[in-house]
């Protein structure tokens, strides 16, 4: 099991010592540009593994107009009026140039049967779509099928935050789908509610 790209490596270089209960921890002070592996950078990652999420994937076409799409769990609500949603990709995605050029993209919610999507989306294959179900959305980007829900967005905005891209979304279209359950990511795990999905 491959966990969603948005998972951060290492924290930002903020100097921050927090009294919480439990172990004290020092955000790490790594150069963004760095790839060694830190001890307490692991530690802030697995401490951020704590908030569970749903799993989603983002889809827009790229400027030659072939399809791309990235396994995501940093999507989040921002505003209904007017509805705005954010999400952000690592700055080292091959795919990172593509969404900031694309002034559409969707949103589309997994259901907890969709693991095989979510890990085909984070893989670094390159044709990500081969097997998956679409259909066109809002300026031909595609709509995964069998998703709980979908938010087609215009590009509202994108800000640099550390090492990733923040992306603020205008959601012009949006539908829930059949599928009732998400799929959710907690602890560097799949997970169901209620429980596990013995997914690894």
């Amino acid at each position: 099991m491959r966990p969603p790209l948005d998972s951060p490596d290492s924290a930002d270089n903020a100097d921050s010592t927090v009294s919480v209960p439990g172990r004290l921890l020092v955000a790490p002070q790594v150069p963004a540009a760095s790839h060694q592996e830190n001890p307490v950078g692991r530690d802030f990652r697995d401490a951020l593994g704590s908030f569970a999420t749903g799993v989603t994937v983002l889809t827009a076409l790229a400027p030659d107009g072939q399809p791309v799409g990235v396994t995501i769990s940093s999507f989040n609500s921002v505003s209904l009026q007017p509805p705005l949603i954010l999400w952000s990709l690592a700055c080292e995605s091959p795919r990172l140039e593509a969404f900031r050029q694309a002034r559409h993209y969707a949103v589309n919610v997994l259901a907890v049967d969709q693991v095989v999507v979510s890990d085909r989306f984070a893989s670094r294959e390159d044709n990500r779509f081969g097997g998956v179900r679409t259909v066109p959305g809002m300026a031909g980007v595609p709509l995964i099928e069998g998703c709980t829900a979908w938010f087609e967005c215009s590009s509202e905005a994108h800000y640099p935050g550390g090492d990733h891209l923040i992306f603020l979304g205008r959601v012009q279209r949006f539908a829930r789908g059949e599928a009732g359950e998400p799929l959710i990511f907690h602890g560097g795990r799949y997970r169901i509610l209620g429980g596990e999905s013995g997914c690894q």
